[in-house]
């Protein structure tokens, strides 16, 4: 769906959504007085084009433990395994994100450890044999903000 395919109560149900995705359709469509089907139907068409992408349940990590969180630029040592090494990574539950950056880094993570003994453990022990040349860490004190994409 391009952007200029959005009106008007396509626009108020994703920004409704993007704060709460809970918000239940009835609450939406009385808030816009349209019908509760007429929401699950727009609703239905973003999700089948792609502007929604699924729904998600965000747990605090301190919450589970997970005291340290940090941010880690990987230097491969063979750049061509690229693919490989994803995958792996994709194996270490505590890597929550993953990104294929220009710059100085091949990717760049953004993971969560239960505290620096932990984070590590992480790097030498299962990212830094996956085929890096190196690492650079850098540490987040406290997530300042967080927030949806903006709707407009």
């Amino acid at each position: 769906m391009n952007r200029q395919n959005f009106d008007a109560l396509d626009m108020k149900i994703l920004q409704d959504l993007s704060l709460n995705a809970r918000k239940p359709y009835l609450e939406i469509a009385r808030e816009y007085g349209v019908s509760g089907a007429a929401v699950h139907q727009r609703i239905q068409k973003l999700l089948a084009a792609g502007v929604i992408s699924g729904w998600q349940c965000l747990i605090e990590p301190t919450s589970m433990g997970y005291e340290t969180c940090a941010y880690v630029g990987l230097y491969l040592r063979e750049p061509a395994k690229f693919a490989d090494v994803v995958e792996e990574l994709k194996k270490i539950p505590e890597i929550i994100e993953c990104h294929f950056t220009t710059g100085r880094y091949d990717i760049f993570v953004k993971l969560i450890a239960q505290n620096n003994e932990h984070l590590l453990h992480l790097l030498q022990d299962q990212i830094q044999p996956l085929g890096m040349s190196r690492t650079e860490t850098l540490m987040s004190f406290k997530e300042v903000f967080s927030r949806p994409v903006p709707v407009r």
